[in-house]
């Protein structure tokens, strides 16, 4: 039976098959800077200048305000490889209404108000490997048996870091890439939708639209880093405790208004 070129994943997105060769061209990455956001004022530094992390390190994996603590498992000029271990407390933000963003029609995600929030990392670990310089980042996710389930390409503004945070934000639309080498394009509704609400530009969709096609052609096509390296295998040192989110304001915030789970 031919599989069908639009699916719906797990999460409740939907996926459409890419076929033929990428149609990069240049993006203007200054039209997103806007989306950015962070719980402080940084300073900032781009990320790959140093001073990098050293190996079993704590990150602070930041998109906005979001707050995934995660360990290092490599931090260089090339990029930031992490590791986000199962059961992870995670500081995120959710409709102040209660009704989950996945149980909300796709006109009314992007509308409402949004409170901080506790939660954990459901399922097994990932790592994560941001390439510096680059506006996404490559998830290698596996099977309960270890094999590779697939790699999926956040799109998200490239990194910029302070200390032990790295800071993104993220940009909705994704890329899937099965181990058979099918290419799936994820989230193109929602992206839409945000538009049509005034969560962004006609403008800034465009561009993201754009990046997708760059990631398709450099990353995936191109097999440039991290595809270009085998990451599929590693394994986190069995030593390696689940690292606790940064006791800062917004998580006590959080915290004093999350419902117990």
């Amino acid at each position: 039976m031919t599989e069908p070129d639009v699916q719906i994943s797990d999460s409740g997105g939907t996926m459409q098959r890419l076929v033929g060769t990428a149609s990069p061209r240049a993006v203007d990455l200054d039209t997103l800077t806007t989306l950015r956001a962070a719980e402080d004022d940084g300073p900032w530094v781009r990320a790959g200048a140093g001073t990098f992390l050293d190996a079993g390190a704590v990150v602070q994996w930041r998109y906005g305000t979001r707050c995934d603590p995660m360990r290092v498992v490599r931090d260089d000029e090339r990029g930031l490889v992490a590791w986000l271990a199962p059961d992870t407390e995670l500081l995120s933000s959710a409709p102040d209404d209660g009704v989950a963003l996945r149980d909300r029609p796709l006109a009314e995600r992007f509308l409402g108000a949004r409170v901080p929030t506790v939660g954990r990392w459901r399922g097994a670990g990932i790592l994560r490997i941001a390439p510096t310089g680059r506006p996404w980042s490559v998830w290698v996710f596996r099977e309960d048996d270890g094999s590779l389930a697939g790699h999926y390409v956040n799109l998200e503004l490239p990194h910029r870091r302070q200390g032990d945070e790295t800071n993104t934000r993220d940009l909705i639309l994704d890329l899937w890439l099965e181990p058979s080498g099918a290419l799936w394009l994820k989230d193109a509704d929602e992206l839409q939708a945000a538009v049509e609400v005034g969560r962004l530009t006609s403008e800034q969709a465009a561009e993201i639209e754009a990046l997708a096609e760059w990631a398709r052609a450099e990353l995936v096509e191109g097999g440039d880093w991290p595809l270009d390296e085998e990451w599929t295998a590693w394994q986190p040192p069995a030593e390696w405790s689940v690292p606790p989110l940064p006791d800062t304001p917004l998580v006590r915030s959080a915290r004093a208004t999350t419902l117990p789970s």
